[in-house]
């Protein structure tokens, strides 16, 4: 009777471990969000737009302004928020902690969780010089008016053009000329434990530089890397590369402790006859492959092993947004909650497999990044998704743009509690 107690209880771990890989794998994934733009005009209901969110394993969800029948449509769903606050109001946050109370109180929610707060976003780079001086008064103040005991972290988006240098990623460095409304930013988000949030766009990069090989390192298509000469690292995927040079850029100011968190990162499917690279199989390529290098928790060659919090741009094409088709083309999904093609995140479906595209002929042998603009990398300059104010924000900054193949690593943690399982199981087994 013993040796079969003991071959019963073997078995239940097991079960157990197995249970616990597999619902790992298909519930929400803690570090996966996507945005919630509303410059549109046929949105569906809130109840409607929750139940899509559940049924995927999106975790987070942002927000540009407060949307409080969405969030109660939430309501015991898992689903943190991101909560911003548009630029326009920054000024009256920043006024006085009356004024920051008194906002926290009518639009921080009490029934979901609210991870972070944006105060503004990409306001450094917004072309209005007044709001800059504004900023961490208002965040300040903002801080000072959450509930005691508040877990959530008070922060502002950035573009990629506060870096004057991204080539290679390890000379990642702010512009000098933000110092004085950046440092001390820097600084409260160190002294807060807040994380820098910021909003690559591979596809703004081959925009700018449309050869097949570009294309490769801003898809995660299989490619030959590209080496940063400096550091030593090899790139495979141009997410990673702009990830590594902000944590360059941070980390030579002295906040190595500083998380970082993507507040949008999408890719159209459709655009003008004029704009390349926005198709169905590009946006797929993109998207699939970034939700498995993120699932796979494979992490960046500077920071290994840790996935970054990444906001998806956007869960609905946004019908009335201005200027080129591009713009009204990053949803996920359409407003009749119809996918524009599978991204990888359905709860029940697990990880997609990331979409390889058939490779384009190269146009030349991959070298070292020696801090000019060699193959592979680019000057960006184009107007930025994702604002609800009606206005497109010029986005000029230097891209660093080796992109490829996703890293398969799995959950270390995950595999870590299944081996310990196994063998503990096999020593049970052993003392029969």
């Amino acid at each position: 009777m013993g040796i079969r107690r003991r071959r019963d209880a073997a078995a239940t771990i097991l079960l157990g471990l197995l249970q616990v890989f597999l619902f790992r794998s298909a519930t929400s994934q803690s570090f996966i969000g996507v945005n919630y733009g509303t410059i549109a005009d046929n949105l569906p209901p809130p109840a409607s737009t929750a139940s899509l969110l559940m049924s995927t394993s999106i975790g987070k969800l942002r927000l540009y302004e407060p949307q409080p029948e969405l969030v109660a449509a939430l309501a015991g769903s898992n689903i943190s928020i991101l909560l911003g606050i548009p630029n326009g109001d920054v000024p009256n946050l920043a006024s006085s902690p009356a004024a920051a109370a008194s906002w926290a109180a009518a639009n921080i929610p009490t029934t979901v969780t609210v991870s972070a707060i944006s105060v503004g976003n990409e306001l450094l780079n917004s072309g209005d010089p007044t709001l800059a001086p504004q900023l961490l008064p208002a965040m300040q103040n903002l801080l000072a008016a959450l509930p005691a005991g508040s877990t959530t972290k008070i922060s502002t988006v950035h573009s990629m053009a506060v870096l004057s240098a991204s080539d290679p990623p390890s000379s990642g460095a702010f512009h000098s000329d933000l110092a004085g409304s950046l440092d001390p930013v820097l600084d409260f988000l160190h002294q807060n434990g807040a994380p820098f949030m910021i909003n690559p766009y591979p596809y703004f990069a081959y925009a700018s530089d449309t050869r097949p090989e570009t294309l490769a390192f801003c898809l995660f298509q299989p490619n030959a890397g590209r080496v940063d000469a400096v550091s030593g690292l090899t790139y495979t995927n141009m997410f990673d590369a702009q990830l590594d040079a902000i944590r360059a850029a941070l980390d030579a100011k002295g906040y190595g402790d500083v998380d970082i968190v993507v507040a949008e990162t999408g890719w159209p499917y459709k655009g003008d006859a004029d704009e390349a690279g926005a198709t169905v199989d590009n946006a797929k390529a993109y998207i699939s492959s970034l939700v498995a290098h993120l699932k796979s928790q494979a992490g960046t060659p500077r920071t290994p092993g840790k996935s970054v919090d990444t906001y998806i741009f956007a869960l609905y094409d946004e019908d009335l947004k201005g200027g080129p088709e591009s713009e009204r083309s990053f949803g996920l999904y359409k407003t009749d909650l119809t996918a524009n093609y599978d991204a990888g995140l359905a709860k029940s479906g697990g990880t997609a497999a990331p979409t390889i595209l058939t490779p384009s002929p190269p146009q030349g042998t991959l070298q070292p990044s020696r801090g000019a603009t060699p193959m592979g990398f680019c000057q960006t300059t184009a107007t930025v998704p994702g604002s609800t104010q009606g206005q497109q924000v010029p986005l000029s900054s230097s891209c660093y743009i080796p992109a490829g193949a996703v890293s398969r690593q799995a959950d270390a943690g995950t595999w870590q509690l299944v081996w310990f399982g196994v063998l503990l199981c096999l020593a049970m087994v052993a003392g029969m």
